[in-house]
């Protein structure tokens, strides 16, 4: 076969275009252009022939996340409870960033107690929108629940109902307790100095701190302290203190003092008659009608 000659000068210099003989050799002073170093050529390797500090270095694909047993699968920090409600304990692995009302939903599929019934107890009363974070909850923690099934508030409630109205009933028929012989022997002494400051026509909640610089029948001073995760009332005077459950108390009644109607009698009544009254005079009536729903089981909001 008849092979084209190329003249030299058509060549450019560095061309790797070969003029060939039939039997494969190079023409005469024909050259084959190397290949770099390190793009494939003989005598590299891929990496050779770069400077090192172009030389990409090899990092460890991230190690994943080790759960030391405090976290959730999710990556959540839990803490464990020993939540105590109605002389049960419940041991409970929560998550620590949940919200204090998250953790009345899981105390409501523990025990069936339904949020708004539940009391509970952390350092004082349990704040609905911080987390167990925030108010510094620990491994280990107690949290203490009060309150009642639905059931059994019912169950409680309505023999006491019906006590009340015939209580109210009997006291419409008589003059108003504050001129009774009894009661103004306590009054006549006059609202004592000490006594908490009122507000009339405003209902507000507990307050944290006892009820005090109030009188009881023998014009002694009483103070009254509501101790919600023990679901008790504690009745204190200088001799002693009375620790009182909650549903030993039958009924509580009230009426205003005339002159004084910012100012409330109260008694709580520990038997079945009326001699077992324990009576306390100036009571803000802001907190009337707290104590009365705290005392008969009629769950608030705090």
């Amino acid at each position: 076969p008849r092979f084209r000659s190329v003249p030299l000068g058509s060549l450019r210099p560095g061309s790797s275009s070969l003029v060939r003989s039939p039997a494969g050799a190079e023409e005469p002073g024909m050259e084959a252009e190397e290949l770099p170093l390190g793009c494939g050529g003989q005598g590299g390797s891929p990496a050779a022939g770069r400077a090192p500090e172009q030389e990409e270095q090899r990092r460890e694909p991230p190690q994943a996340s080790v759960s030391n047993g405090g976290e959730a699968a999710g990556g959540q920090e839990l803490v464990e409870l020993k939540v105590i409600w109605n002389k049960n304990k419940y041991e409970v692995k929560f998550c620590l960033d949940s919200t204090g009302a998250e953790l009345k939903q899981k105390i409501h599929s523990l025990t069936g107690l339904p949020p708004a019934m539940q009391k509970v107890m952390f350092k004082g009363l349990l704040p609905e929108e911080k987390t167990l974070r925030e108010i510094k909850v620990t491994n280990g923690a107690k949290i203490m629940v009060v309150g009642s099934t639905i059931n059994d508030v019912l169950a409680v409630n309505t023999p006491k109902e019906a006590a009340q109205q015939e209580v109210k009933a009997e006291e419409n028929k008589k003059e108003p307790l504050c001129r009774q012989k009894q009661h103004r022997k306590v009054l006549d002494k006059g609202k004592p100095d000490d006594v908490m400051p009122s507000v009339k026509g405003v209902q507000e909640r507990l307050p944290t701190v006892p009820l005090s610089g109030m009188y009881n029948k023998s014009g002694g001073k009483v103070r009254l302290t509501f101790k919600l995760e023990q679901d008790q009332l504690w009745i204190g005077t200088k001799e002693r203190t009375e620790k009182l459950p909650m549903g030993s108390i039958k009924n509580v009644v009230s009426e205003p003092i005339e002159g004084h109607e910012d100012y409330h009698m109260m008694a709580f009544q520990l038997g079945p008659t009326e001699a077992s009254y324990y009576w306390v005079y100036w009571v803000p009536t802001q907190y009337v009608d707290a104590i009365k729903d705290t005392v008969l089981g009629k769950w608030q909001y705090f």
